[in-house]
């Protein structure tokens, strides 16, 4: 029987399979038993190519500092388990995760902290591009420390599950009413031709990262401004973006339909882009960190 989930610690000596828990059916609940660090969750691309893993690794490094730690992430190490794990998982294309923890993986057998899960990589349906998707507020889900990829956090969330027709994503929102992101992605609204998104209180995520440079290069002004609820209604398009999902489009929020209730022109603008992008920049794991 083909093995499409898998575990490894990043050992000295490259990668080591670990068993995969009992009774875990997903790439995220295969870290229960562990002490939770930080973590990313990606795809690959081409079975063995990843979108900026670059950025992957300097917000993980910037996540360990802003928690305190003295853990130095062995970037070369990773990045050769990464391509070596990849290129020999049996599918096309993995989800991809890989966590420092807070403390060595010994439930699992191990002393290591790094840790990488490949799951199959299942694509989104054309039909949430093509026709746009409804979501959901959430106002009681808070992330803590925005700017940190906490593993924790993949818990917090786990009440507002994912992917359901009238709730494809929940989306946080602060004290003032204004929408931050989603619960695994970040948003953007787009009114009378100006994209916005929060600039502060949200996870950095490496799909945002690309999208705040393509907005400017299409000559798209934009608003580091979060949208209050009360705005919903006047909206002309909203999207969400993440790195397993790229470019998303929403086309109700909390039941309320956003513009003419279908993908907008701005929307579709930023989705070629950004397939476009995707398939000029990504490579192997181990392209630029080798020497």
């Amino acid at each position: 029987m083909m093995n499409d989930l898998q575990l490894f610690a990043v050992t000295a000596t490259g990668p080591r399979p670990l068993p995969w828990p009992p009774g875990a059916t997903s790439i995220h609940d295969a870290f229960d038993v562990l002490d939770l660090g930080v973590y990313s969750a990606l795809r690959t691309f081409a079975h063995n190519k990843f979108l900026h893993l670059d950025y992957h690794l300097d917000r993980t490094e910037q996540s360990m500092r802003l928690l305190g730690w003295d853990y130095i992430l062995d970037r070369m190490a990773l990045c050769r388990a990464l391509h070596q794990v990849c290129a020999a998982y049996p599918l096309p294309d993995a989800r991809v995760r890989f966590d420092v923890l807070a403390a060595p993986a010994t439930p699992l057998g191990s002393d290591s902290r790094l840790l990488i899960a490949l799951t199959p990589f299942t694509p989104v349906p054309a039909a949430c591009y093509e026709e746009g998707v409804r979501v959901q507020l959430a106002p009681r889900l808070k992330r803590e420390t925005p700017l940190v990829k906490a593993a924790g956090f993949v818990l917090a969330r786990r009440p507002y599950p994912l992917g359901h027709p009238e709730a494809y994503e929940h989306l946080l929102v602060n004290e003032a009413a204004e929408i931050l992101e989603g619960s695994s992605s970040n948003f953007y609204a787009v009114r009378d031709g100006m994209v916005y998104t929060a600039g502060a209180g949200v996870l950095e995520g490496i799909t945002r990262r690309i999208l705040l440079a393509l907005v400017p290069a299409l000559h798209l002004p934009l608003s580091l401004t979060p949208i209050h609820i009360d705005d919903i209604a006047r909206l002309d398009e909203a999207f969400i973006t993440s790195s397993s999902r790229g470019v998303v489009p929403v086309v109700a929020i909390d039941g309320l339909p956003v513009g003419a209730g279908r993908p907008g022109p701005l929307t579709q603008r930023l989705w070629t882009a950004y397939q476009e992008y995707v398939q000029a920049h990504i490579r192997p794991a181990g392209m630029r960190y080798e020497v």
